[in-house]
Protein backbone atom coordinates (compact mmCIF):
# COMPACT_ATOMS: atom_id res chain seq x y z
CA UNK A 1 0.00 0.00 0.00
CA UNK A 2 1.47 3.52 -0.71
CA UNK A 3 1.63 6.84 1.37
CA UNK A 4 -1.14 8.05 -0.11
CA UNK A 5 -3.78 5.03 -0.28
CA UNK A 6 -2.51 4.45 3.64
CA UNK A 7 -3.13 7.81 4.56
CA UNK A 8 -6.40 7.66 3.09
CA UNK A 9 -7.01 4.14 4.46
CA UNK A 10 -6.29 5.60 7.83
CA UNK A 11 -8.63 8.74 7.46
CA UNK A 12 -11.69 6.93 5.96
CA UNK A 13 -11.01 4.59 9.50
CA UNK A 14 -11.06 8.31 11.86
CA UNK A 15 -14.29 8.99 10.12
CA UNK A 16 -15.93 5.35 11.05
CA UNK A 17 -14.42 5.64 14.55
CA UNK A 18 -16.07 8.99 15.13
CA UNK A 19 -19.61 7.68 13.96
CA UNK A 20 -19.34 4.78 15.65
CA UNK A 21 -18.54 6.75 19.14
CA UNK A 22 -21.40 8.90 18.48
CA UNK A 23 -23.82 5.57 17.83
CA UNK A 24 -22.13 3.81 20.70
CA UNK A 25 -23.67 6.36 23.09
CA UNK A 26 -27.32 6.29 21.63
CA UNK A 27 -29.70 3.97 23.57
CA UNK A 28 -33.31 3.33 22.75
CA UNK A 29 -36.04 2.58 25.69
CA UNK A 30 -36.94 -0.64 23.81
CA UNK A 31 -35.37 -3.51 21.20
CA UNK A 32 -35.98 -0.16 18.56
CA UNK A 33 -32.45 0.48 16.91
CA UNK A 34 -32.21 -1.21 13.65
CA UNK A 35 -29.12 -2.29 12.09
CA UNK A 36 -28.82 -3.73 8.84
CA UNK A 37 -25.21 -4.69 7.51
CA UNK A 38 -25.32 -5.54 3.53
CA UNK A 39 -22.84 -7.37 1.46
CA UNK A 40 -21.63 -6.03 -1.56
CA UNK A 41 -23.45 -8.73 -3.83
CA UNK A 42 -26.72 -8.68 -2.36
CA UNK A 43 -29.32 -7.54 -4.14
CA UNK A 44 -30.74 -4.03 -2.51
CA UNK A 45 -34.24 -5.22 -4.28
CA UNK A 46 -33.91 -7.89 -1.83
CA UNK A 47 -32.91 -5.85 0.80
CA UNK A 48 -35.88 -3.51 0.92
CA UNK A 49 -38.10 -6.43 0.73
CA UNK A 50 -36.72 -7.45 4.19
CA UNK A 51 -37.15 -4.20 5.40
CA UNK A 52 -40.86 -4.34 4.01
CA UNK A 53 -41.43 -7.66 5.97
CA UNK A 54 -39.62 -6.68 9.11
CA UNK A 55 -42.05 -3.66 8.82
CA UNK A 56 -44.88 -5.62 8.04
CA UNK A 57 -44.25 -7.78 10.99
CA UNK A 58 -43.69 -4.77 13.63
CA UNK A 59 -47.43 -4.67 13.69
CA UNK A 60 -47.62 -7.33 16.27
CA UNK A 61 -44.89 -5.62 18.76
CA UNK A 62 -47.34 -4.90 22.17
CA UNK A 63 -45.86 -1.42 23.52
CA UNK A 64 -46.71 0.90 20.84
CA UNK A 65 -44.44 3.17 21.26
CA UNK A 66 -41.70 0.45 20.18
CA UNK A 67 -43.87 -0.75 18.03
CA UNK A 68 -44.09 2.90 15.70
CA UNK A 69 -40.16 3.50 16.88
CA UNK A 70 -39.25 0.50 14.87
CA UNK A 71 -41.93 0.57 11.99
CA UNK A 72 -40.41 4.54 11.74
CA UNK A 73 -37.00 3.37 11.79
CA UNK A 74 -37.72 0.67 9.10
CA UNK A 75 -39.16 3.25 6.66
CA UNK A 76 -36.29 5.65 7.19
CA UNK A 77 -33.88 3.16 5.97
CA UNK A 78 -36.06 1.81 3.19
CA UNK A 79 -36.07 5.67 1.75
CA UNK A 80 -32.08 5.82 2.53
CA UNK A 81 -31.65 2.92 0.16
CA UNK A 82 -33.35 5.21 -2.98
CA UNK A 83 -30.46 6.43 -3.21
CA UNK A 84 -28.65 3.34 -3.83
CA UNK A 85 -28.77 1.21 -7.35
CA UNK A 86 -26.01 -1.23 -5.65
CA UNK A 87 -23.91 -1.43 -2.44
CA UNK A 88 -21.14 0.13 -2.42
CA UNK A 89 -17.58 -1.76 -2.90
CA UNK A 90 -17.36 -3.69 0.65
CA UNK A 91 -20.76 -3.26 1.44
CA UNK A 92 -22.58 -1.18 3.48
CA UNK A 93 -24.31 -0.91 6.92
CA UNK A 94 -27.20 1.28 8.17
CA UNK A 95 -28.51 2.65 11.26
CA UNK A 96 -31.66 3.86 11.99
CA UNK A 97 -33.87 4.43 15.11
CA UNK A 98 -35.56 6.67 18.01
CA UNK A 99 -32.57 7.46 20.36
CA UNK A 100 -33.63 8.53 24.25
CA UNK A 101 -32.77 12.31 24.56
CA UNK A 102 -34.03 12.58 28.04
CA UNK A 103 -36.98 13.91 29.94
CA UNK A 104 -39.30 11.06 27.94
CA UNK A 105 -38.37 12.70 24.71
CA UNK A 106 -36.76 11.07 21.43
CA UNK A 107 -35.03 12.07 18.34
CA UNK A 108 -34.72 9.58 15.24
CA UNK A 109 -31.13 9.24 14.24
CA UNK A 110 -30.28 7.45 10.67
CA UNK A 111 -26.80 6.68 9.57
CA UNK A 112 -25.03 4.70 6.88
CA UNK A 113 -21.11 3.85 6.82
CA UNK A 114 -19.90 2.72 3.12
CA UNK A 115 -16.90 0.76 1.97
CA UNK A 116 -15.89 -0.56 5.37
CA UNK A 117 -12.24 -1.15 5.58
CA UNK A 118 -12.84 -5.07 5.13
CA UNK A 119 -16.02 -6.91 3.40
CA UNK A 120 -19.16 -7.64 4.92
CA UNK A 121 -19.42 -11.19 4.51
CA UNK A 122 -22.91 -11.52 5.08
CA UNK A 123 -26.24 -9.96 5.60
CA UNK A 124 -27.40 -9.41 9.01
CA UNK A 125 -30.58 -7.46 10.23
CA UNK A 126 -30.91 -6.42 13.95
CA UNK A 127 -32.77 -4.92 16.38
CA UNK A 128 -31.99 -3.85 19.85
CA UNK A 129 -31.79 -0.94 22.54
CA UNK A 130 -28.33 -0.28 21.21
CA UNK A 131 -26.84 -0.58 17.63
CA UNK A 132 -24.85 -3.45 16.37
CA UNK A 133 -21.20 -2.03 15.59
CA UNK A 134 -18.78 -4.60 16.55
CA UNK A 135 -18.33 -6.04 13.48
CA UNK A 136 -17.30 -2.58 12.44
CA UNK A 137 -15.16 -2.34 15.75
CA UNK A 138 -13.13 -5.08 14.72
CA UNK A 139 -12.89 -4.10 11.17
CA UNK A 140 -11.31 -0.75 12.09
CA UNK A 141 -8.81 -2.80 14.57
CA UNK A 142 -7.81 -5.02 12.14
CA UNK A 143 -3.79 -3.72 10.86
CA UNK A 144 -1.99 -6.11 9.06
CA UNK A 145 -1.40 -8.74 6.55
CA UNK A 146 0.98 -11.74 7.15
CA UNK A 147 1.44 -14.62 5.93
CA UNK A 148 1.22 -17.94 8.05
CA UNK A 149 3.04 -21.50 7.35
CA UNK A 150 3.04 -24.48 10.20
CA UNK A 151 4.18 -27.52 9.30
CA UNK A 152 5.46 -30.91 10.70
CA UNK A 153 6.91 -34.06 8.70
CA UNK A 154 3.33 -35.12 7.81
CA UNK A 155 1.58 -32.19 6.82
CA UNK A 156 1.69 -28.61 6.18
CA UNK A 157 -1.05 -25.83 5.95
CA UNK A 158 -0.49 -22.30 4.65
CA UNK A 159 -2.52 -19.28 5.07
CA UNK A 160 -3.23 -15.71 5.91
CA UNK A 161 -3.55 -13.45 8.90
CA UNK A 162 -5.83 -10.40 7.79
CA UNK A 163 -6.16 -7.96 10.67
CA UNK A 164 -7.83 -10.53 13.42
CA UNK A 165 -9.26 -12.87 10.44
CA UNK A 166 -7.05 -15.87 10.03
CA UNK A 167 -7.62 -17.74 6.75
CA UNK A 168 -6.63 -21.51 5.46
CA UNK A 169 -5.88 -21.73 1.95
CA UNK A 170 -3.51 -24.26 1.00
CA UNK A 171 -2.54 -27.65 2.65
CA UNK A 172 -0.62 -30.62 1.93
CA UNK A 173 0.14 -34.29 3.45
CA UNK A 174 4.03 -36.06 3.49
CA UNK A 175 4.77 -38.85 2.18
CA UNK A 176 8.20 -39.18 4.42
CA UNK A 177 8.24 -42.42 5.88
CA UNK A 178 8.22 -43.54 9.80
CA UNK A 179 12.00 -43.69 11.59
CA UNK A 180 11.39 -47.37 11.53
CA UNK A 181 12.69 -48.92 8.14
CA UNK A 182 11.19 -51.49 6.33
CA UNK A 183 12.86 -55.10 6.42
CA UNK A 184 15.41 -56.20 3.41
CA UNK A 185 16.84 -51.96 3.37
CA UNK A 186 20.07 -51.15 4.71
CA UNK A 187 19.99 -48.21 8.05
CA UNK A 188 22.15 -46.16 5.66
CA UNK A 189 19.65 -46.39 2.45
CA UNK A 190 16.36 -45.46 4.46
CA UNK A 191 18.10 -42.69 5.87
CA UNK A 192 18.92 -41.60 2.59
CA UNK A 193 15.46 -41.76 1.31
CA UNK A 194 14.23 -40.38 4.76
CA UNK A 195 15.83 -37.24 4.15
CA UNK A 196 15.20 -36.84 0.60
CA UNK A 197 11.37 -37.39 1.23
CA UNK A 198 12.03 -34.44 4.01
CA UNK A 199 13.74 -32.22 1.38
CA UNK A 200 11.22 -33.15 -1.12
CA UNK A 201 8.51 -32.37 1.56
CA UNK A 202 9.96 -29.06 2.54
CA UNK A 203 10.07 -27.94 -1.21
CA UNK A 204 6.22 -28.42 -1.42
CA UNK A 205 5.27 -26.71 1.51
CA UNK A 206 7.87 -23.65 0.40
CA UNK A 207 6.24 -23.79 -3.35
CA UNK A 208 2.68 -23.61 -1.52
CA UNK A 209 4.00 -20.37 0.57
CA UNK A 210 5.92 -18.62 -2.26
CA UNK A 211 3.18 -19.48 -4.83
CA UNK A 212 0.45 -17.49 -2.23
CA UNK A 213 2.43 -14.91 -0.30
CA UNK A 214 5.37 -13.56 -3.31
CA UNK A 215 2.33 -11.98 -5.54
CA UNK A 216 1.38 -9.91 -2.21
CA UNK A 217 4.58 -9.67 -0.88
CA UNK A 218 4.57 -5.34 -1.51
CA UNK A 219 1.60 -5.70 0.63
CA UNK A 220 2.46 -7.95 3.37
CA UNK A 221 4.07 -7.11 6.70
CA UNK A 222 5.84 -10.14 7.55
CA UNK A 223 5.61 -13.98 7.87
CA UNK A 224 5.40 -16.35 11.19
CA UNK A 225 6.18 -19.95 10.88
CA UNK A 226 5.23 -22.34 13.27
CA UNK A 227 5.88 -26.74 13.78
CA UNK A 228 7.57 -28.32 16.68
CA UNK A 229 11.54 -28.25 16.60
CA UNK A 230 13.22 -29.35 14.39
CA UNK A 231 10.98 -29.15 12.10
CA UNK A 232 10.61 -25.73 11.52
CA UNK A 233 14.02 -24.77 11.89
CA UNK A 234 15.33 -27.38 9.54
CA UNK A 235 12.44 -25.52 6.96
CA UNK A 236 14.04 -22.17 7.81
CA UNK A 237 17.56 -23.20 8.06
CA UNK A 238 17.11 -24.82 4.85
CA UNK A 239 16.37 -21.62 2.92
CA UNK A 240 13.69 -23.29 0.87
CA UNK A 241 11.50 -20.18 0.97
CA UNK A 242 11.57 -17.12 -1.38
CA UNK A 243 14.42 -15.20 -0.91
CA UNK A 244 12.58 -11.54 -0.18
CA UNK A 245 9.66 -13.98 2.02
CA UNK A 246 12.66 -15.56 4.19
CA UNK A 247 13.72 -11.82 4.81
CA UNK A 248 10.32 -11.28 5.80
CA UNK A 249 10.03 -13.59 8.99
CA UNK A 250 9.33 -12.43 11.79
CA UNK A 251 9.84 -15.52 13.79
CA UNK A 252 9.22 -18.84 15.07
CA UNK A 253 7.00 -20.39 17.43
CA UNK A 254 6.62 -23.75 19.05
CA UNK A 255 3.06 -24.82 17.91
CA UNK A 256 1.66 -28.34 18.42
CA UNK A 257 -0.91 -28.85 15.85
CA UNK A 258 0.03 -28.35 11.91
CA UNK A 259 -3.69 -29.21 10.46
CA UNK A 260 -5.95 -25.67 10.32
CA UNK A 261 -6.04 -25.21 13.95
CA UNK A 262 -2.31 -24.75 13.97
CA UNK A 263 -2.95 -21.37 11.95
CA UNK A 264 -4.78 -20.46 14.87
CA UNK A 265 -2.17 -21.55 17.35
CA UNK A 266 0.32 -19.99 15.28
CA UNK A 267 -1.05 -16.23 15.82
CA UNK A 268 -1.65 -16.98 19.70
CA UNK A 269 1.64 -17.80 19.82
CA UNK A 270 3.24 -14.73 18.31
CA UNK A 271 0.95 -12.57 19.72
CA UNK A 272 3.31 -10.27 21.54
CA UNK A 273 5.80 -9.76 18.20
CA UNK A 274 2.14 -8.77 16.06
CA UNK A 275 1.55 -6.56 18.80
CA UNK A 276 5.21 -5.38 18.96
CA UNK A 277 5.15 -4.59 15.26
CA UNK A 278 1.62 -3.19 15.19
CA UNK A 279 3.21 -0.62 16.67
CA UNK A 280 6.19 -0.55 15.17
CA UNK A 281 5.59 2.39 12.58
CA UNK A 282 4.01 4.57 15.01
CA UNK A 283 7.33 4.24 17.39
CA UNK A 284 9.39 4.98 14.51
CA UNK A 285 7.41 8.64 13.72
CA UNK A 286 7.46 9.14 17.65
CA UNK A 287 11.10 8.27 17.64
CA UNK A 288 12.02 10.92 15.00
CA UNK A 289 9.71 13.34 16.57
CA UNK A 290 11.53 13.06 20.15
CA UNK A 291 15.16 13.12 17.91
CA UNK A 292 13.63 16.69 16.27
CA UNK A 293 12.51 17.67 19.70
CA UNK A 294 15.51 17.60 21.86
CA UNK A 295 18.09 17.41 19.11
CA UNK A 296 17.12 19.21 15.87
CA UNK A 297 14.65 21.60 15.01
CA UNK A 298 12.09 19.95 12.97
CA UNK A 299 9.65 19.74 15.49
CA UNK A 300 6.24 21.15 16.30
CA UNK A 301 3.85 20.32 18.50
CA UNK A 302 0.67 21.67 20.28
CA UNK A 303 -2.63 22.71 18.26
CA UNK A 304 -1.55 26.66 17.79
CA UNK A 305 1.87 25.96 16.51
CA UNK A 306 1.16 23.35 14.60
CA UNK A 307 -1.65 24.99 13.09
CA UNK A 308 0.75 27.45 12.28
CA UNK A 309 3.44 25.63 10.46
CA UNK A 310 0.81 23.89 8.28
CA UNK A 311 -0.69 26.56 6.72
CA UNK A 312 3.11 27.82 6.11
CA UNK A 313 3.68 24.96 4.45
CA UNK A 314 6.25 23.32 6.51
CA UNK A 315 4.82 20.02 8.24
CA UNK A 316 6.25 17.31 6.35
CA UNK A 317 4.19 14.87 8.70
CA UNK A 318 1.16 15.66 10.60
CA UNK A 319 0.99 13.80 13.85
CA UNK A 320 -2.42 12.84 15.53
CA UNK A 321 -3.31 10.77 18.71
CA UNK A 322 -6.07 8.51 17.49
CA UNK A 323 -7.75 9.34 21.02
CA UNK A 324 -7.90 13.25 20.03
CA UNK A 325 -11.41 14.04 21.00
CA UNK A 326 -11.64 18.13 20.71
CA UNK A 327 -13.12 20.83 18.37
CA UNK A 328 -12.11 23.95 17.00
CA UNK A 329 -13.86 26.80 16.83
CA UNK A 330 -13.20 29.46 14.49
CA UNK A 331 -13.84 33.40 15.04
CA UNK A 332 -13.58 36.73 13.39
CA UNK A 333 -13.63 39.70 15.16
CA UNK A 334 -15.03 42.87 13.75
CA UNK A 335 -11.62 44.18 13.08
CA UNK A 336 -11.11 40.77 10.47
CA UNK A 337 -8.39 39.07 13.07
CA UNK A 338 -9.27 35.66 12.47
CA UNK A 339 -8.43 33.40 15.45
CA UNK A 340 -8.75 29.62 16.31
CA UNK A 341 -9.48 27.93 20.00
CA UNK A 342 -9.36 24.26 20.66
CA UNK A 343 -12.30 23.24 23.17
CA UNK A 344 -13.37 19.27 24.46
CA UNK A 345 -16.13 18.08 21.55
CA UNK A 346 -19.16 19.45 22.41
CA UNK A 347 -18.14 21.33 25.38
CA UNK A 348 -20.26 24.72 25.47
CA UNK A 349 -17.92 28.31 24.84
CA UNK A 350 -18.21 31.81 25.97
CA UNK A 351 -17.71 35.04 24.33
CA UNK A 352 -14.39 35.34 23.15
CA UNK A 353 -11.64 38.12 23.41
CA UNK A 354 -9.82 38.75 20.37
CA UNK A 355 -6.08 38.37 21.38
CA UNK A 356 -4.92 41.11 19.27
CA UNK A 357 -7.36 43.77 20.02
CA UNK A 358 -10.04 44.33 22.35
CA UNK A 359 -13.21 43.44 20.39
CA UNK A 360 -15.57 40.52 21.55
CA UNK A 361 -16.72 37.80 19.61
CA UNK A 362 -20.10 36.32 20.96
CA UNK A 363 -20.14 32.57 21.71
CA UNK A 364 -22.83 32.67 19.23
CA UNK A 365 -20.94 33.61 16.13
CA UNK A 366 -18.48 30.98 16.56
CA UNK A 367 -18.09 28.60 13.72
CA UNK A 368 -17.34 24.71 15.31
CA UNK A 369 -15.74 21.93 13.41
CA UNK A 370 -14.02 18.24 14.35
CA UNK A 371 -10.38 19.65 15.09
CA UNK A 372 -8.91 16.37 13.18
CA UNK A 373 -11.00 17.33 10.01
CA UNK A 374 -9.88 21.17 10.23
CA UNK A 375 -6.30 19.78 10.75
CA UNK A 376 -6.74 17.54 8.06
CA UNK A 377 -7.96 19.63 5.61
CA UNK A 378 -4.92 21.85 5.76
CA UNK A 379 -2.87 19.12 5.61
CA UNK A 380 -4.17 18.35 2.32
CA UNK A 381 -4.00 21.71 0.66
CA UNK A 382 -0.41 21.53 1.75
CA UNK A 383 0.54 18.30 0.25
CA UNK A 384 1.37 17.26 4.00
CA UNK A 385 1.32 13.39 5.47
CA UNK A 386 -1.04 12.90 7.72
CA UNK A 387 -0.46 10.02 10.42
CA UNK A 388 -2.39 8.92 13.42
CA UNK A 389 -0.85 7.42 16.59
CA UNK A 390 -2.17 5.13 18.52
CA UNK A 391 -2.35 5.55 22.81
CA UNK A 392 -0.87 1.33 22.98
CA UNK A 393 2.48 2.76 23.81
CA UNK A 394 4.31 5.37 25.86
CA UNK A 395 5.61 8.16 23.48
CA UNK A 396 2.09 7.92 22.10
CA UNK A 397 0.36 8.27 25.32
CA UNK A 398 2.89 11.15 25.59
CA UNK A 399 1.81 12.47 22.38
CA UNK A 400 -1.96 13.20 23.95
CA UNK A 401 -1.17 13.95 27.22
CA UNK A 402 1.78 15.99 27.09
CA UNK A 403 1.62 17.70 23.73
CA UNK A 404 -2.12 18.13 23.24
CA UNK A 405 -2.39 15.13 20.89
CA UNK A 406 -1.20 17.17 17.52
CA UNK A 407 2.37 17.70 16.79
CA UNK A 408 4.62 17.89 13.09
CA UNK A 409 7.69 17.05 11.67
CA UNK A 410 8.72 19.64 9.84
CA UNK A 411 10.29 19.76 6.38
CA UNK A 412 12.59 22.74 7.56
CA UNK A 413 13.10 25.08 10.67
CA UNK A 414 10.60 27.64 11.23
CA UNK A 415 11.36 28.78 14.52
CA UNK A 416 7.37 28.85 15.19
Amino acid sequence: MSEQEQEQSDKQKYEFRKVIEELKGYSGSGTQLVSIYVPEDKQLSDVVAHVTQEHSEASNIKSKDTRTAVQDALTSIKDRLRYYDNPPENGMVLFSGAIDTGGGRTDMVTKSLESPPDPIESFRYHCDSEFLTEPLEEMLADKGLFGLVVLDRREANVGWLKGKRVEAVKSASSLVPGKQRKGGQSAQRFARLRLEAIDNFYQEVAGMANELFVPERHEMDGVLVGGPSPTKDEFLDGDYLHHELQDMVLGKFDVAYTDESGLYDLVDAAEEVLAEHEMLQDKQVMEEFFKQLHDGEKATYGFDQTRKNLNMGAVEQLLISEDLRKDVVAYTCENSHDEFELVDANASTGDHDCTRCTATVPAEEGKREDAIDHLMELADQRGTETVFISTDFEKGEQLLNAFGGVAGLLRYSTGV
